[in-house]
């Protein structure tokens, strides 16, 4: 039970982020909000560490690989930042909700793992399911679209790199040093975009590294509880805040037809979850 409450609840407040991340936008650089997502989470998860986990501040086993997943999660971010910046959050997130999906189709060429014809078949409906909430030839298939598909590819690679990491290195090191990354990779385009934050600004600047990290901290925590296999569904949980939050803080809902491809997506992930979830039971 406390494993599903940690992984609902790190679920359930990141649209809370990213609704601090789509206000913004209206009055700053996107690459601004990127580097203030990443800055703060330093901050909050260095604190943390110092105060409750300082054993785990060693240097990392396979730092070329932390080196490539914190470039290509710095790029996932900017990518689904600007996207709810243009189109609707419950829109965005559908469309990166293709992650799960990338890392099944994508498994057998990085991770060495043999997908079968029923996964093949999901991940296919979960492409279709894509194709629906796009819907290429019927609506303008715009920058900000293509920005938020991007966004569940780019996170699909992240998830098999940590998967890789995951064996090696511990996790709050990992995300620290995501973090890092980020920041000295985005501090370097700073001068060209950046304005001085108000006070209200730096505020939800901040609270959005520190939703981050503690969104992180109780996904981490989740998983001393139960197999990652079993909660990677609960990650379906954040669109019920997100299209809350859209509908009554910017005046947004999905259309039927983006309901009917996340439903789809939605149900093709919830499959191949419960199928890796069997496969990993049959080989113990």
């Amino acid at each position: 039970m406390k494993a599903i409450i940690l992984n609902a609840s790190a679920w359930m407040i990141v649209p809370v982020m990213d609704a601090f991340a789509k206000y913004l936008s209206s009055s700053m650089d996107v690459l601004q909000i990127t580097w203030a997502r990443y800055f703060f989470t330093v901050v909050f998860t260095l604190s943390l560490m110092l105060i409750f986990y300082r054993h785990s501040l060693v240097w990392t086993k396979k730092p070329v690989l932390q080196l490539i997943r914190g470039l290509i999660f710095v790029f996932s971010t900017y990518l689904f930042f600007y996207a709810i910046s243009e189109i609707s959050l419950p829109k965005a997130l559908t469309l990166a909700f293709v992650a799960p999906i990338c890392v099944t189709a994508l498994s057998p060429f990085f991770l060495n793992e043999k997908v079968g014809v029923k996964r093949w078949t999901a991940v296919s409906l979960g492409f279709i399911g894509t194709l629906i909430v796009i819907r290429p030839g019927f609506i303008e298939f715009n920058l900000a679209t293509m920005a938020a598909l991007g966004n569940g590819i780019c996170y699909g690679f992240y998830l098999i790199i940590t998967r890789k990491l995951s064996t090696s290195d511990n996790p709050l090191l990992t995300l620290l040093l995501s973090g890092l990354i980020g920041t000295i990779i985005i501090s370097l385009f700073m001068p060209s975009v950046w304005v001085n934050p108000t006070s209200n600004q730096w505020i939800l600047m901040a609270l959005i590294g520190l939703i981050a990290s503690v969104a992180h901290l109780f996904l981490i925590l989740s998983l001393k509880y139960a197999d990652a296999s079993k909660l990677a569904p609960l990650g379906y949980t954040e669109i019920i805040t997100n299209i809350l939050i859209s509908y009554y803080f910017f005046h947004e809902l999905p259309d039927n037809w983006t309901y009917l491809g996340l439903f789809i997506i939605v149900l093709s992930g919830l499959y191949i979850s419960r199928r890796e979830y069997l496969l990993t039971r049959s080989n113990k």
